[in-house]
C-alpha cells in the first residue's frame, strides 16, 4: 500500500515525521509523493500558530473531495492539532484516525485496522498533563531508537529528542497542553541512539527539546549530556535547540569551550523587549535578566552566534513596548531572529484572559520593521566573514542557484551551514553533500555567505 505524508511545524514535527515514515516503510508500506496514488494519507499537524492549523483544514477539505471518488482512502491526522481537537477532528468527513504525539508508536496498527473497514478511531491522551506511565515512556524510547535513521534527513545530519513536553506555561503557547509535561529521556538511551546514527554515517546531531537546557534526568544535567555525546567518535558537530532564558546553567557555555564538537551557537528566544509584555506572556524573566544571560555567554564564549525569537502584536503591546523589542534586538546583536505575529491559540491563558487588541495591520507593520532592524544587524555581522575561511557541512544543491555563481557554472551551486548556523552558498561537485568543506567567503548578504571551496 502507498502512503502520502504531509507535515507541518517545527523540528519536533520533522523528527516525528521521520520516525513515522520509517515505521511505515518497515511495516511494508511504500512512500509516494503523488497524492492521487495514495491508499493512506498521513498528516502531521502543528498547533503553535493558527496558520498551521488552517493549512491542515485546507488539506482535509481537499481530501474530503478525493474520498468521494476513492472512499477506501484512509486519512490519519496525528500530532499537536490531533491532541488539541480530539473527537472534534475525528468528526471531519475526511478523517479516519486521530493520533496524539505521545501515541505515534500506535499509528501503523491503527492504519492497518482502518484499511478496508472505513472505521474511525482515536488514540490521544485524555489528560495530557498527567505524567506518562513507565510503559508509555519505554514504548516512546523504543520507537525513537528503532525508527530514527540517517535516511530522510539532510545528508550526515540527524535530530535526536532528549526530552518531551514543556512546563513553562507561557500564556500564548499551546505546547504544554498538546505535548504534556517535561520528561527527560534516560541518558543511556540517548547515547545508544546517537551511536547507532553515527554508525550509519551521521556526522552532526541536533539535540531537541522544547526547553532543551531544562533537561535533567536524576542527577544528570544537559551539560553532562553534552560531555557524554562528545565522546562518540564519529560525531563531529553537536547542536541543540531550543533554550529557555531562565535558570540557565553556565556549564553549557563552558562545554562549548571545553568540547570542540559542541557548536558555538545558541538559540534563545526573548519574545519581547518589554518587561510589561514579558510578564503578560508569563515568561518568568525580565529583559535585563535575559541580557545578562547573553552577556555571560559572550564572556565565556566570545565567538558564540546567538539567534532569538520575537512575537509582535501581543495583547496590550503599545508602540513603546514594541520599541523596547527594537532596542533589545539592537543590544543583543543576534545572528538572526525568527519574528512572528501574535495569533490567539485556543485553550491558552492569553486567549482566555486577554483581548487580541492589536490590529492585524499594526502587527504586520511591526513584523516588517523588526525584520528590517535585524536584517541590518545580520548584514553587518556577515560582512565580517568576507575574506575568512569557514568550515561548512554541505547539505546539497542550493534551491536558489540564481543568487550568485562565483565559478561561472563549472559546478552546481551547493548550500551548507557553519557550526554557528550561517548559511553558505558555493560552487562544487554534488558529491560533497554530507561532507565538511572549507569555504573562503567572497561576498555576504544579510541571510547568506557566498564563497569558494578551498578543497
Amino acid at each position: 500500500m502507498k502512503v502520502f505524508l504531509r507535515s507541518f511545524g517545527c523540528q519536533m514535527n520533522k523528527l516525528d515525521t521521520n520516525l513515522v515514515v520509517n515505521s511505515f516503510l518497515q511495516a511494508g508500506f511504500k512512500l509516494t509523493q503523488v497524492l492521487a496514488q495514495a491508499d493512506v494519507v498521513l498528516v502531521n499537524t502543528c498547533s503553535v500558530r493558527n496558520h498551521a492549523e488552517e493549512r491542515v483544514l485546507s488539506l482535509l477539505g481537499l481530501l474530503k473531495h478525493i474520498k468521494k471518488t476513492n472512499p477506501e482512502l484512509v486519512v490519519a491526522v496525528f500530532g499537536c492539532m490531533a491532541q488539541r481537537l480530539k473527537e472534534d477532528l475525528l468528526s471531519h468527513e475526511a478523517v479516519n484516525i486521530v493520533c496524539g504525539p505521545l501515541q505515534i508508536p500506535e499509528l501503523v496498527n491503527l492504519v492497518n485496522k482502518a484499511v478496508g473497514q472505513k472505521t474511525k478511531s482515536t488514540a490521544v491522551s485524555e489528560d495530557i498533563r498527567h505524567k506518562s506511565s513507565q510503559q508509555q515512556s519505554q514504548q516512546l524510547d523504543d520507537f525513537e531508537y528503532s525508527y530514527d535513521s540517517a535516511e530522510d534527513n539532510l545528508p550526515a545530519q540527524a535530530y535526536v529528542r532528549v526530552m518531551r513536553g514543556c512546563d513553562k506555561f507561557c500564556s500564548y503557547c499551546v505546547v504544554p497542553y498538546v505535548r504534556g509535561p517535561e520528561a527527560s529521556r534516560p541518558p543511556e538511551k540517548i547515547i545508544a541512539q546517537i551511536k547507532k546514527l553515527a554508525d550509519a554515517g551521521i556526522k552532526q546531531v541536533t539535540l531537541l527539546g522544547q526547553t532543551v537546557n531544562s533537561y535533567h534526568y536524576e542527577d544528570f544535567s544537559f551539560a553532562d549530556l553534552l560531555y557524554e555525546v562528545s565522546k562518540i567518535t564519529d560525531i563531529e558537530w553537536i547542536k541543540f535547540v531550543t533554550c529557555y532564558p531562565k535558570n540557565f546553567d553556565e556549564r553549557i557555555f563552558k562545554a562549548m569551550i571545553d568540547l570542540p564538537k559542541v557548536c558555538r551557537y545558541l538559540h534563545i528566544p526573548a519574545q519581547s523587549g518589554s518587561d510589561k509584555i514579558l510578564k503578560a506572556m508569563n515568561r518568568g524573566y525580565t529583559c535585563d535578566q535575559y541580557l545578562r544571560i547573553i552577556d555571560k555567554a559572550r564572556e565565556i564564549v566570545p565567538d558564540i552566534a546567538i539567534a532569538g525569537d520575537f512575537i509582535v502584536g501581543f495583547p496590550g503591546e503599545t508602540q513603546e513596548d514594541f520599541q523596547k523589542s527594537v532596542e533589545l534586538i539592537q543590544k543583543a546583536q543576534y545572528k538572526n531572529c525568527f519574528i512572528f505575529k501574535y495569533s490567539p491559540r485556543p485553550g491558552t491563558r492569553a486567549d482566555d484572559k486577554l483581548a487580541d487588541d492589536v490590529p492585524i495591520e499594526i502587527k504586520k507593520q511591526r513584523n516588517i520593521e523588526l525584520l528590517a532592524v535585524q536584517g541590518k544587524i545580520s548584514a553587518e555581522l556577515n560582512k565580517s566573514f568576507i575574506g575568512r575561511t569557514v568550515k561548512v557541512l554541505v547539505e546539497g544543491a542550493s534551491g536558489k542557484s540564481h543568487l550568485d555563481n562565483i565559478d561561472k557554472k563549472q559546478h552546481p551551486q551547493l548550500i551548507g551551514r557553519t557550526s554557528g548556523d550561517c548559511i553558505v552558498v558555493f560552487d562544487g561537485p554534488a558529491d560533497l553533500a554530507g561532507r565538511f568543506v572549507d569555504v573562503n567567503i567572497k561576498r555576504a548578504s544579510a541571510l547568506t555567505l557566498f564563497g569558494r571551496s578551498t578543497d
